[in-house]
């Protein structure tokens, strides 16, 4: 299962408020030995929210989604996702009833909104102001606020995917090659992604008075093993020298 982040709000683009449930997540899922496969950052617009909705509820993909679901105008995710999945937007009798329970005559006539869900949808249980979340198929969607955001995110994978654990790969060598072009590589890095599909390798080109070349495999560590023991072959065929740690002068 892949896990992606959707992040809404014309704020983040603007750079009024700056992201944190990114790195939180990331953390999050790190603990669990999980990790995101993608991220978006989209903001308030209607239809560039109904284009990525559209996108990833067509996927199996374990999504958290921070932002959007109140009841002002700009918050548009409750009617977006109920648009995008094709089912009516309604009052949801638990989401009402804690809604009405925390705010009493005070939770009409807009408070109550927030209680108004794509049919189908199941609550996230939000232990700050117990106005909830809600869950619709993998995609759970939490207010952008953190102190309500992450705990209801460790709600959501410790009650609705108690099992999900240790899928990222569990091993990772990285060597670093000084001076190196990754164009005089690529033929060996093409045949490893070929070659071992199960791997993930990253080349991180670095620049500055000393260049070097950051390259990492991860997965089964067998396969690392034998992989990185061909990059680094190929690495000295070409005149270049490689190493494990950079020292203080790169």
């Amino acid at each position: 299962m892949n896990i992606g982040a959707l992040i809404i709000g014309d704020e983040i683009l603007s750079g009024k408020r700056q992201d944190r449930h990114f790195n939180h997540l990331q953390q999050l899922l790190a603990s669990k030995g999980l990790e995101l496969s993608w991220t978006v950052i989209v903001g308030d617009d209607a239809s560039q929210l109904e284009r990525f909705l559209s996108f990833t509820m067509q996927s199996e993909d374990l999504v958290f989604s921070f932002g959007g679901i109140g009841a002002t105008p700009d918050d548009r995710t409750r009617q977006t996702v109920a648009k995008v999945a094709n089912v009516a937007l309604a009052p949801h009798s638990e989401a009402v009833a804690a809604i009405e329970a925390r705010f009493g005559a005070d939770a009409y006539p807009n408070r109550i909104l927030m209680g108004h869900l794509p049919v189908g949808s199941r609550l996230i249980p939000n232990p700050v102001n117990q106005v909830p979340g809600f869950s619709f198929q993998h995609h759970h969607f939490m207010p952008g606020f953190p102190e309500m955001a992450w705990p209801m995110s460790e709600w959501v994978l410790e009650k609705l995917y108690p099992d999900l654990r240790n899928q990222a790969p569990a091993f990772e060598e990285s060597i670093f090659v000084i001076n190196g072009r990754e164009s005089d590589l690529l033929q060996t890095m093409n045949k490893i992604v070929d070659d071992y599909p199960a791997l993930r390798l990253s080349s991180l080109p670095h620049l500055g008075q000393v260049p070097y070349i950051e390259l990492s495999l991860k997965g089964p560590k067998h396969q690392v093993i034998e992989a990185m023991l061909l990059l680094k072959s190929a690495i000295e065929q070409v005149g270049l020298n490689w190493s494990n740690q950079l020292t203080g002068n790169n």
